[in-house]
């Protein structure tokens, strides 16, 4: 017979279960908080990267070719060029700098 102020193996087995839940409920959301944060690095150091590149919009029909920061906007991502083709970039006459980032600033 069991003690009337025991608690049962049942009752101690869903206590249990019920603890684990709640502990793998704080590890999923620590997880989840782990990748927000590792995505965001990610990203500054993908904007840090750019922002230390340059890269050229092609040119198109009546329009010369651009050069832009990495960062640029006005021009989509299509691969960066470094800062020694920058300069050479700024040496050819159908390249011209983006009036807008500037991309001669420091430079030359």
């Amino acid at each position: 017979m069991s003690d009337p102020g025991s608690i049962s193996d049942l009752d101690k087995n869903r206590s249990l279960a019920a603890w684990l839940e709640w502990q793998l409920r704080q590890t999923r959301n620590r997880i989840r908080e782990l990748e927000i944060q590792e995505e965001q690095e990610r990203r500054r150091r993908e904007r840090a990267r750019a922002e230390q590149s340059w890269k050229i919009q092609p040119k198109r029909t009546g329009d010369t070719a651009m050069l832009h920061r990495g960062g640029c906007t006005l021009c989509p991502d299509m691969g960066f060029i470094n800062r020694q083709e920058a300069i050479i970039a700024l040496a050819e006459l159908d390249i011209e700098p983006c009036q807008i980032c500037n991309p001669q600033t420091g430079l030359v």
